[in-house]
């Protein structure tokens, strides 16, 4: 079975097309339509722990497969439509998001930032 020690993203990514393409769904597969797709999956996410404190949610994964098998799920949508995306612009995920540690790691310096919440622009 393959694992992330396993699985490239760019697998992942031609896991993807070659789904979207056996099935013509290319056609629907544009930026306006996948960022609507994960900003909805996103929320289907979200309303799994809507009323839930950190603690219940924390609680309840452990406990509850049900809620831990639906959070996959829908981290699954998020995630494939994320990567549907990447493929529809043209976009290397490893390269952005190497980039987004390294602005992230000087707008939060660890001696400024450790065990806190607090927002770059408020440090």
């Amino acid at each position: 079975m393959s694992s992330d020690a396993t699985t490239t993203l760019h697998d992942l990514k031609q896991l993807l097309k070659d789904f979207r393409d056996e099935r013509a769904w290319a056609q629907f597969h544009d930026a306006k339509n996948l960022a609507e797709a994960i900003s909805i999956e996103a929320s289907e996410l979200l309303e799994l722990f809507l009323w839930k404190t950190p603690r219940d949610v924390s609680e309840a994964l452990k406990s509850d497969r049900q809620l831990k098998k639906s959070v996959e799920e829908e981290l699954a949508d998020i995630i494939c439509f994320s990567l549907n995306l990447a493929n529809a612009v043209d976009i290397d995920v490893s390269r952005i998001v190497r980039k987004k540690i390294s602005t992230n790691r000087k707008k939060y310096p660890v001696e400024k930032t450790k065990g806190t919440a607090t927002k770059y622009d408020k440090l």
